[in-house]
């Protein structure tokens, strides 16, 4: 909030690009220029209807260009306005190849070629900086919200058929509505629900996602209860998540508990490891077993 910088979106579409890199997710960040559309709308004559381009258009990839067209024309856009929009929403090559093209095309407005210039700042400078995710200008992308003023971005998942997982933009003027006009603003949002869909889609949790812990201690009764307690405060003063099942229940059910929510480790004190200070530690992934003291429980488990 408060600045006007460019270098704003610059970091914001890195920072998808890293996000949906984490989660192992191939994504293409489509982008636009509020001023663009202006400018569109100004060229082909219908500067007051931009609000009714920008939502038709908006819909391209899901009614393709016939439909849009036929919004278009009921929104009483005439046929000459709707032929000259015709090659602007055909726009293909390289980011480069559309803005220049754009360029030729928008050369008589002054509002859309400040979005070019804006658009070609943020492009150059993410593609200087490098991203995994594939970054491209794309037209036809309004997002149908009116508040955006200068660069609008959305998100689509390359693997998974779905609605867009985020999206976002520059809104200047959105903070008058609240009584704090001229204060500039740009952000996303990511769609939670969304990309949980996308994950359960390509099977991309990670093996240990549900763990709730690095150790689980049994219960064996009271008396080890408690030493198993102080256990696993020093454990997790020294970092390493642990908890003990809260009853004295049958091993079998205990290890099924470990197991469903794939816990790595099993710690084991009875009464011997009781009397002798010691913890006998079971690896669940290779049923390995030993006996440790606490200390030396931490510096295995903390690495």
């Amino acid at each position: 909030m408060g600045s006007d910088s460019l270098l704003n979106e610059v970091e914001l579409v890195t920072m998808i690009d890293e996000v949906f890199n984490r989660f192992n997710i191939n994504v293409a960040i489509k982008l636009n220029n509020r001023k663009i559309l202006s400018g569109i709308a100004e060229i082909i004559g219908a500067a007051d209807k931009i609000i009714d381009i920008t939502v038709a258009i908006d819909k391209l990839d899901k009614i393709g260009i016939d439909n849009v067209n036929t919004e278009l024309k009921e929104k009483g856009l005439t046929d000459e306005a709707i032929a000259t929009l015709q090659p602007l929403l055909a726009l293909d090559g390289t980011n480069e190849e559309r803005l220049t093209a754009l360029s030729g095309m928008l050369a008589s407005s002054e509002v859309g070629m400040k979005g070019i210039e804006e658009m070609r700042y943020v492009l150059d400078h993410v593609a200087a900086l490098g991203t995994r995710a594939r970054v491209e200008l794309d037209v036809s992308l309004a997002r149908g919200l009116n508040y955006y003023t200068g660069t609008i971005l959305e998100v689509k998942a390359l693997d998974v058929a779905i609605g867009s997982i985020t999206g976002g933009g520059r809104y200047d003027n959105l903070t008058g509505v609240f009584g704090m006009p001229g204060l500039s603003g740009v952000g996303i949002s990511f769609g939670a629900d969304r990309i949980y869909d996308v994950l359960n889609a390509l099977d991309l949790y990670p093996a240990d996602t549900m763990a709730t812990a690095r150790v689980m201690f049994v219960n064996f009764g009271e008396q080890e209860a408690v030493a198993s307690l102080s256990h696993i405060m020093a454990l997790r003063r020294a970092g390493v998540s642990a908890e003990l099942y809260p009853d004295s229940a049958k091993m079998k059910k205990q290890m099924n508990y470990a197991n469903d929510r794939q816990i790595p480790f099993v710690a084991i004190v009875g009464a011997d490891e009781v009397q002798n200070g010691t913890i006998a530690l079971k690896d669940m992934a290779s049923g390995e077993q030993v006996t440790l003291t606490v200390e030396q429980m931490i510096e295995r488990l903390a690495k």
